[in-house]
């Protein structure tokens, strides 16, 4: 009864002071999650001794909710579609900025003296801007339907996924504790882009059909038990995956961003999310120690300078690469020039695996604190300062920089030509998704073959044997989208040959049609047999396993096509449907 009474305490102090912390920063018109993170410096061990909370642990526990319900709603906000959108601008402006900022945080912690993993630590957490800040400040400022806002939001769509991709590979590096080659790199990036991949499709099939059932009670109730329940269940799949639970909720909400149901999720969602996002916020200040921020005063005062100056840089000639005007390169990389949310739990990462220094965490505080209350400023000078540096660079530099965004615009694709290059672009990633549903097959088979031959032992005595059906069922299984990536490719060999053999051999057209997509296909087989070898059965069993496939292949060819067509039509169909749900 006391532990329950200490922890009703703890939690009024904490909702108490976040209360009168949100109305004051309201009342200032300055992001309220600043005023969560005074409040938690308040309540925290360090500013009065003893601090105001006593059960710590039960607060931070409470707080992993937090960022759970937290990038749930990002995954929310999230749309596949406005993936797709984005243009060239978006990837190359975030990838050119994540790049350089790693690279420049890594550098400063090094040149302090901190350990790689610090440095490498504090690079990731100066990469991903803060969406919540930015469209905070654009709101204030009614900026958000200018062409420079729309930029930046598509930066921070592609931040995202980045994002996520970072906090996966920080993960496995600090679990191999900084013992990963440019292989393992390669070999973590690949499995997280096909369990994403796999996720996205199989969830995209599926669970907007559950959440369109369970609204057809008209309870909010139901719906919001329900979304919570799969979102902590994918969650728990993920972990035991050996990915971060970040990935997981933001996954789980990207797929429900696709049902017909995202604006009543989002509504029931809400509050649930402030308030536990509000607890998270509020244990962020707690961590915030003041010796700490006097100790590495000059390094918060450069590493926020760094974060400025490094992202209007990266940012802005990403955008400029992409021939984008240089006043409109110059807004984006100033409106994305400050870090958050993501940064809070990169360095909350660093603590929980044990591999950063306890004044990183402070430090990144200290410098989303500062690049926060910069960003309104910077876009609001954006236009002066880009309109000064047009009236003091040199005519020659001038008419460089023109020429360079005139050559960029004639040599983008119009009429036919972007015609083609969409249907090339719709085909290649028809292929690959088909493909990693197929290695998603094989690996989770290949995973789960020591349960499965005990099951089977019941009725298969041969070991071989059990192997060979194993194997089997494995390529039936796969045989919808092999068929469906064979056709895929066919198709992109004949547009190919079309082009290249203009008014040419028709017959080579035609035997380069039917050619390369096979061959194709046999050298993923192969690909795919060497990486789940444990369900191979002996040579023999093997050729007999492959003629039986062959055979069953040609006479149910026509229904495994119909079958992948129908799964197709699910996904493009909730997709269709979905295209009205997201907003910006």
């Amino acid at each position: 009864m006391h532990s329950a009474t200490s922890f009703l305490q703890d939690l009024a102090i904490l909702m108490l002071f976040a209360g009168v912390s949100i109305v004051i920063f309201s009342r200032l018109k300055q992001p309220v999650v600043l005023g969560y993170i005074v409040a938690g410096f308040l309540i925290g061990p360090y500013l009065f001794k003893p601090g105001l909370i006593h059960d710590e642990d039960s607060i931070k526990t409470l707080s992993e909710l937090g960022v759970i319900f937290l990038m749930f709603s990002l995954g929310l906000e999230f749309s596949i579609r406005k993936l797709f959108s984005v243009g060239a601008t978006a990837f190359i402006a975030a990838l050119l900025e994540i790049v350089v900022m790693i690279w420049i945080g890594y550098e400063i912690g090094r040149f302090f003296s901190w350990g790689s993993m610090d440095s490498l630590f504090l690079g990731a957490i100066l990469a991903v801007s803060s969406t919540t800040i930015i469209i905070k400040a654009l709101s204030d400022l009614k900026m958000k339907h200018e062409r420079f806002a729309q930029l930046i939001f598509g930066v921070l769509i592609v931040e995202d996924i980045l994002g996520i991709g970072i906090i996966a590979l920080l993960s496995g590096i600090a679990v191999s504790k900084g013992d990963i080659n440019a292989v393992g790199i390669i070999a973590t990036i690949s499995k997280l882009t096909l369990f994403m991949v796999v996720s996205l499709v199989v969830g995209i099939i599926m669970v907007p059909r559950v959440l369109a059932y369970i609204a057809r009670f008209q309870s909010d109730e139901m719906v919001l038990i329900s979304v919570l329940g799969m979102c902590f269940g994918f969650c728990l799949i993920v972990i035991y995956l050996g990915y971060s639970v970040v990935l997981g909720a933001f996954l789980i909400g990207a797929i429900m961003a696709e049902s017909r149901q995202l604006a009543q999720i989002e509504r029931i969602i809400e509050p649930v999310r402030d308030l536990f996002s509000a607890i998270f916020f509020v244990t962020i200040g707690m961590l915030i120690d003041p010796t700490i921020l006097q100790t590495h005063f000059v390094e918060i005062i450069v590493i926020a300078l760094a974060v400025i100056i490094g992202k209007v840089f990266s940012c802005g000639m990403g955008a400029f690469i992409a021939g984008n005007t240089g006043k409109t390169s110059l807004r984006v990389g100033m409106g994305l020039s400050q870090i958050g949310e993501f940064s809070f739990i990169i360095a909350t990462l660093g603590i929980q695996l044990g591999v950063t220094s306890s004044y990183l965490y402070s430090i990144a505080v200290a410098v989303s604190v500062i690049t926060t209350l910069t960003t309104p400023y910077l876009i609001k000078v954006a236009d002066p300062l880009s309109n000064g540096l047009a009236s003091i660079i040199p005519t020659p530099i001038a008419k460089v920089f023109n020429a360079y965004t005139q050559w960029v615009d004639s040599i983008r694709l119009h009429g036919d030509k972007a015609v083609l290059a969409g249907m090339i672009r719709k085909i290649i990633m028809q292929v690959g998704v088909n493909l990693a549903l197929v290695t998603a097959i094989f690996l989770g088979v290949a995973y789960f073959v020591g349960p499965i031959g005990q099951w089977l032992g019941h009725w298969v005595v041969n070991v071989d044997y059990r192997k060979a059906v194993i194997c089997g069922v494995t390529v039936v299984l796969s045989l919808p989208f092999l068929i469906a990536a064979y056709r895929k490719l066919k198709a992109l060999s004949m547009l190919l040959a079309e082009m290249s053999l203009k008014g040419g051999n028709i017959r080579l057209q035609r035997i380069l049609a039917e050619l390369i997509p096979a061959l194709s296909i046999v050298v993923i087989l192969v690909l795919l047999s060497a990486l789940s070898s444990a369900i191979l059965p002996s040579r023999e069993t093997l050729i007999i396993v492959v003629v039986v496939i062959i055979a069953l292949t040609l006479i149910l060819w026509r229904w495994f096509i119909k079958i992948h067509s129908r799964l197709q039509i699910a996904l493009f169909e909730t997709l269709d449907q979905s295209k009205d749900n997201h907003h910006g």
